[in-house]
């Protein structure tokens, strides 16, 4: 499986409560299971107006049906190539 990165344009995101985060992943999790399919949701970060998702799953199509399922946007949708990170320069 592949690791996407989802850009999730959603106004007014950060102010969310706790409730409708809970009602989000409620709704992403149903729709992962009936995906029927490889899928795995690592997780989320909400900033300003965007929701930024890490998932993995086979192919970019497949991110996209969850979100049309799930009635939530997927403006971006990129396959993760590389991971770095501050150890990255140790390497």
């Amino acid at each position: 499986m592949a690791t996407f990165m989802i850009e999730r344009n959603l106004p007014g995101a950060s102010r969310l409560s706790l409730e409708e985060l809970r009602e989000i992943a409620r709704t992403s999790n149903q729709v992962v299971e009936g995906l029927q399919v490889g899928y795995t949701w690592h997780h989320s970060y909400v900033a300003g107006d965007k929701i930024y998702c890490v998932h993995e799953t086979d192919d970019p199509e497949t991110i996209r049906e969850h979100a049309r399922r799930g009635g939530f946007p997927a403006d971006v949708v990129v396959e993760v190539t590389a991971e770095i990170g501050p150890g990255t320069a140790d390497s």
